[in-house]
């Protein structure tokens, strides 16, 4: 079934009104009619089931008729920051970490960031990459809508990592150097409902200077294995790592 995630909390309600794009979406792309049924979140992230009862011009109008009970989140939440890559490379990261369990995304400008940020184009753009979390949350069936926050600067990335338990720091100069156990030993410290900030690098890697403020900031530094990773492909190794330790593993 389709799910949608609503812009509201859930209330004791027994009908949901669905208007917008997703009423555009359920009437005159899915062409769903009366007893039609498709999931909704609300933003506390309960998920019902609903059933269509009427369709007018511009509302769909659907009773619940049950809930979802399955745990769908990472134990822990995780936070991807990730140096601005180029081109499209980070809507890759965001709807990919999105299936694996991100619960946000946090880009900021590298010193090694080849892109350059153009703020006059901030609003669309970052408007473009939550359409592509909310898509890949609907596909897969994430009760958790991830935040994709606006570009912010090494120093901001520094003083926003103060709030969180955890904190990691992807470093290829680590796998270089044949360390492998850091990772996992810092899972393995990690406690259900604990925030966790992972950093990882532009196309060109963090600088050695980035590298020693986020240590002195008490980031701790670790390799994701022996081979040198791609920028947009370490965050998605890291979660799925993330998943197999905590969900399957379990």
């Amino acid at each position: 079934m389709q799910r949608y995630f609503l812009k509201q909390f859930y209330h004791g309600e027994q009908e949901v009104r669905l208007q917008g794009e997703v009423y555009h979406h359920i009437a005159h792309v899915m062409r769903m009619s009366e007893g039609s049924r498709f999931y909704c979140v609300f933003l506390d992230e309960k998920a019902c089931i609903c059933e269509i009862k009427k369709i007018t011009s511009d509302t769909v109008i659907a009773r619940i008729v049950g809930w979802e009970n399955a745990q769908k989140e990472l134990p822990v939440h995780i936070t991807v920051a990730s140096g601005l890559p180029k081109a499209d490379k980070l809507e890759w990261v965001i709807q990919k970490g999105t299936e694996l369990g991100a619960d946000q995304f946090l880009p900021f400008i590298a010193e090694r960031s080849v892109v350059k940020w153009d703020a006059k184009k901030e609003a669309k753009k970052r408007e473009r990459w939550k359409k592509i979390a909310l898509e890949a949350a609907e596909q897969s069936h994430r009760n958790h809508l991830p935040d994709v926050s606006s570009p912010v600067s090494f120093k901001k990335l520094l003083e926003e990592s103060r709030t969180y338990k955890h904190m990691l720091v992807a470093f290829e100069e680590s796998a270089k150097l044949g360390e492998r156990r850091r990772f996992a030993e810092a899972l393995s410290k990690m406690a259900e409902g604990d925030n966790v900030l992972m950093v990882f690098g532009p196309e060109g890697g963090l600088s050695p200077g980035e590298v020693r403020l986020l240590e002195e900031s008490g980031f701790e530094t670790c390799g994701l294995g022996p081979r040198i990773l791609r920028a947009e492909t370490a965050p998605l190794y890291a979660l799925a790592a993330i998943s197999y330790h905590f969900e399957l593993m379990r």
